[in-house]
């Protein structure tokens, strides 16, 4: 490995931040609540989503969690102080979540997650949300909030678009926790990996694209991605067009196309 700096956020309860090898990791930090998310928590992750989205020594960011459950949805204590808010809390604490899964969503930087343990209702939206899914067998998934008579609101306009109505309906509609091989079979996850395995596994392909991919090229893609599918056949082909041929002129494509042209291997990372 490289022995490039650290970079720290500091002053956060939940949440650790650490840059290497131009990968930062987010690290769900309190196993002891198996990871459960309340709003300080998510605070927490949207400063260090932004923080890791300026962080120059950053290429590519990994969302993990300590303990043996990835994520556990809110947290009881959360659920309890809920009861007490009127629609006015509530829209504002909701809004607090969307942001947060918007944030992911649109970050400039891949974004990839590594799924030691269960994730379950908020939990599993927050993996699935990111770019891709390392998981090992032994992780469950479920959005379970129909049976405490909650809704699974805002993570179905990003599932919808990840793996289609059938299966988004057959998930949020029945609450079911399925296994890891289930998820990977509904697109949820991309990887299936053995636990003691993982960590590496993602480091490894974290590493390829920091190496092997255009940093810029990476952004615009995801860019791309997000937005084509809120516009009409016509519209979405004039944009990709337009980026194709602004994509052409860029810095990174010169010197991409030298590379190819002369047979050099390029490495992005540098």
């Amino acid at each position: 490995m490289d022995n490039m700096p650290t970079q720290e956020l500091e002053d956060l309860r939940y949440i650790r931040y650490e840059a290497q090898n131009s990968i930062g990791y987010i690290t769900l930090n309190r196993p002891d609540k198996r990871n459960a998310l309340n709003a300080e928590v998510v605070t927490e992750l949207k400063q260090a989503f932004e923080f890791a989205e300026e962080d120059e020594t950053c290429k590519v960011i990994v969302l993990r969690a300590e303990g043996d459950v990835f994520c556990a949805g809110a947290d009881l204590a959360y659920i309890q102080e809920l009861q007490g808010f009127g629609y006015t809390d509530n829209l504002a604490d909701s809004t607090h979540l969307m942001q947060l899964f918007h944030q992911i969503y649109t970050l400039n930087k891949v974004v990839v997650a590594e799924i030691q343990g269960h994730a379950l209702a908020g939990g599993c939206g927050l993996a699935t949300i990111c770019d891709f899914a390392f998981a090992a067998p032994e992780a469950r998934f479920g959005y379970t909030e129909v049976k405490i008579g909650f809704l699974p609101a805002i993570v179905s306009v990003f599932l919808l678009r990840k793996i289609g109505e059938a299966r988004t309906k057959q998930l949020l509609l029945t609450g079911d926790i399925i296994s890891a091989h289930m998820a990977q079979e509904f697109g949820l996850i991309n990887y299936l990996v053995p636990r003691e395995e993982l960590s590496s596994k993602v480091y490894q392909f974290a590493r390829r694209l920091c190496v092997e991919n255009s940093a810029q090229s990476m952004e615009l893609t995801k860019e791309m991605l997000a937005r084509i599918p809120e516009m009409p056949l016509e519209e979405s082909l004039r944009y990709t067009a337009q980026l194709n041929a602004e994509a052409r002129g860029t810095l990174d494509c010169r010197r991409g196309i030298a590379a190819f042209l002369s047979k050099e291997k390029i490495t992005w990372d540098n």
